[in-house]
């Protein structure tokens, strides 16, 4: 019983050690900056970010090799996210986003 416990418990560990951070700010000049990366300290260089407008994306690209994605700020409310597959979604509100 111990041994499945101890089991349950390292396998729930190694599922939440990887979360996916983002934050995003407005540089003030129409434009804004989106900056990821995971808990365990890796890099989002190479993950999908998109910005999507009523759940459609108007913006797609990937976190440059410093993990940030700059785009023209869309008119209207809008959603910054960082892509990284199942579980691993990052959604930043545009009304979340101050200069």
């Amino acid at each position: 019983m111990k041994k499945t416990i101890f089991g349950l418990l390292i396998a729930s560990s190694f599922a939440f050690g990887h979360t996916a951070l983002m934050s995003c700010f407005d540089n003030g000049d129409g434009s804004v900056t989106c900056e990821g990366g995971f808990s365990d300290g890796s890099s989002a260089s190479g993950t999908v970010f998109k910005v999507e407008q009523n759940g459609k994306a108007v913006i797609e690209g990937k976190f440059d090799a410093d993990s940030e994605f700059t785009f023209k700020k869309p008119s209207g409310d809008y959603s910054a996210v960082l892509d990284a597959g199942e579980g691993h979604k990052v959604y930043v509100g545009s009304k979340n986003i101050v200069e």
